[in-house]
């Protein structure tokens, strides 16, 4: 879906609502029409305007189903073989060759590696060929007003949503997007899209589900904005030889510990890393036990797109897979 296609506000909505309009505002939620003040005073949006798109969005039980039950819950064993498997890698390798002056541009001005990039949008939507099929409106509404959970950060999202749609002139009502409501080929959340999308094909406009350069130059960009730092490591395995190394488990907080606080916790590299630099320990569950590895600040910079330790290893070995497939088709 192209944001920039369509027209947002009561000039897009009369000709199908008509009359309707008001008295469909009525059935509105207490809450909802709580939100919508809130944007009109802080935003100052039309309050008809709201009330005529919020009418609109549709409660979807489906989507609390998805978000209590998300993959990223399962144990490693499994969640890997969803996502670090031979699809995934050959499509890596295409995408990566299809913008190959794209993702080496990326990594000159970001600093981001062309694996990660890939592998990010690799994970996230099969390289745009799974960019979500729930009308953002519907999402956002649903987990802003029927999640107690995390109706905090979704009613924000919503909030984000609507500026999205006034930042662009698109259509709020049509855009689709995952059962979380983000949107397009590298499923950015609105308020990232707002905040760390690029016109990265300098066409004029940012337009993340339909064109995959902007998509390439906006990962980069939410990555270094994150914190990447380029040429560092993002994790390597680990080696736990005491009861004490629970402590130092990621806990979606940025690593305090260094190396040498981790040796004295019975924590220890497999490999030779120079310097001390912070760390976190990172524990994945095995069918033949669990594996360990350190994470670093980069590690860390991954999670900042998806908060689970099992997300940013799939992210990490899709890309190292890629890499290797794609050095040896080189050759």
């Amino acid at each position: 879906m192209h944001l920039l296609r369509y027209t947002f506000g009561l000039v897009a909505l009369a000709g199908c609502m008509g009359a309707a309009a008001t008295p469909a505002a009525a059935q509105l939620r207490p809450e909802i029409e709580a939100f919508i003040g809130e944007m009109v005073n802080r935003h100052g949006f039309n309050q008809a305007e709201l009330e005529s798109i919020l009418v609109m969005a549709q409660f979807q039980p489906a989507i609390l189903n998805a978000i209590s039950q998300p993959a990223t819950s399962r144990p490693w064993y499994e969640f890997r073989t969803l996502f670090v498997n031979p699809r995934r890698i050959a499509g890596g390798v295409a995408f990566w060759n299809s913008h190959a002056e794209t993702l080496e541009r990326a990594r000159r001005e970001f600093g981001i590696p062309e694996e990660i990039i890939t592998a990010v949008i690799g994970v996230e939507t099969l390289y745009g060929a799974q960019a979500g099929k729930h009308r953002v409106l519907d999402a956002l509404t649903t987990l802003a007003f029927d999640y107690p959970k995390r109706a905090q950060f979704f009613r924000g999202e919503l909030e984000q949503y609507l500026l999205l749609g006034k930042d662009q002139n698109a259509d709020v009502l049509n855009i689709k997007g995952s059962y979380a409501g983000a949107i397009g080929i590298p499923q950015f959340m609105p308020s990232s899209y707002r905040r760390y999308a690029v016109d990265y094909d300098n066409d004029g406009r940012i337009d993340l589900s339909g064109s995959t350069t902007d998509a390439i130059g906006s990962v980069a960009n939410y990555l270094k904005s994150h914190g990447w730092q380029m040429g560092e490591a993002v994790a390597v395995p680990a080696l736990v030889n005491s009861e004490n190394y629970r402590a130092a488990l990621f806990t979606g907080n940025w690593p305090t510990y260094t190396v040498a606080d981790l040796r004295t916790l019975g924590i220890a590299s497999r490999v030779s890393m120079p310097g001390n630099p912070h760390a976190t320990l990172i524990e994945l569950e095995n069918n033949g036990g669990n594996e360990y590895w350190l994470g670093f600040n980069n590690f860390f910079v991954i999670t900042r797109y998806n908060r689970s330790v099992n997300y940013a290893m799939s992210v990490l070995e899709l890309a190292k897979e890629i890499y290797a497939a794609r050095n040896s088709s080189l050759r």
